[in-house]
């Protein structure tokens, strides 16, 4: 699909119906360096905060620029601030991942709280609505903010989802659609019973809200497969995404091909295997292996 500028209608039905999946390139200032050591690139080959994001955007462009990105089976992307503002192809890249017919998200969180009551809440966000006036003015479409759930402790659950939802609420105000994202780290050996707290609280997060307005869901694949199916269907919710948590491209793509409806949105699932060295051949293959198999997976 190719488009020189989606409309916000265009835009929602892509992401509601698209046959593929979510890119996540949004690695901020404290994934930033592992995200680079990942592709090879170590950290004495900069030296100060501006080098490194100079590093990881050569490397987002390179991914947007390559043939295999705009094939169809990248609904989204999702982008750190800095890289929205940065170009790619010689244009801002909100408009060039339009271009190709992939919708853009920006990353909004500032970070996570230290762990209390078994979670990490999202720390304050007192900036968001000029971030969001200036998305929007960028032509991003929708956000995402991660919190992380550690163990089961229902009222932690519960704080951490109504924080996403009320943040959720002025994201919508703005008019841009919110990814929430109540991360259950994969290691945690109560993650059965604790995702079934999650989804009451996100049934009852949203059930509270208007009957004009959706949202999208990000959340780790389900320990019991299925589980996030009613979810799928929910008429407030615009698409429920996965995120690989950890999981190799392998494993992540089996565990998710087990959750009809769900789609990917892997950041390490889809970048684990490029490298910097690698020839523009040799990316483009390796990048296009792991798009294929991330899309067959979203679509199982």
């Amino acid at each position: 699909m190719r488009t020189l500028s989606m409309n916000h209608q265009e835009m929602t039905d892509r992401i509601a119906n698209g046959q593929g999946f979510i890119a996540a390139l949004d690695q901020s200032g404290g994934s930033t360096p592992k995200a680079l050591r990942g592709y090879g690139v170590s950290d004495d080959s900069w030296s100060n905060e501006d080098e490194m994001f100079a590093r990881i955007h050569a490397m987002r462009s390179r991914i947007v620029e390559s043939p295999c990105f705009g094939c169809g089976k990248v609904l989204g992307a999702i982008l750190f601030e800095k890289t929205m503002d940065g170009e790619s192809g010689g244009k801002p890249v909100p408009d060039r991942l339009k271009e190709r017919g992939i919708v853009p998200f920006l990353k909004v969180d500032k970070g996570l709280e230290d762990e209390a009551n078994g979670v990490q809440m999202m720390k304050p966000m007192p900036d968001l609505e000029s971030l969001l006036e200036r998305a929007k003015a960028k032509g991003v479409f929708g956000t995402k903010m991660r919190s992380v759930i550690k163990r089961n402790e229902p009222a932690g659950i519960k704080a951490i989802v109504r924080q996403q939802f009320a943040e959720g609420a002025r994201i919508l105000a703005a008019g841009l659609v919110p990814i929430i994202e109540p991360e259950y780290d994969i290691k945690a050996e109560d993650r059965a019973e604790g995702e079934k707290i999650l989804l009451e609280a996100i049934e009852e997060g949203l059930d509270a809200l208007p009957a004009d307005q959706k949202v999208m869901l990000k959340l780790s694949i389900p320990a019991e497969a299925g589980l996030y199916s009613g979810l799928v269907d929910h008429p407030r919710v615009l698409r429920v995404v996965a995120l690989s948590g950890g999981y190799s491209t392998d494993e992540a793509c089996e565990k998710l091909a087990q959750n009809p409806g769900m789609i990917a949105s892997f950041s390490r699932g889809l970048l684990q295997d490029l490298r910097a060295t690698q020839s523009d051949e040799e990316f483009d293959a390796t990048l296009g292996a792991a798009i294929d198999r991330i899309h067959a997976a979203s679509m199982a």
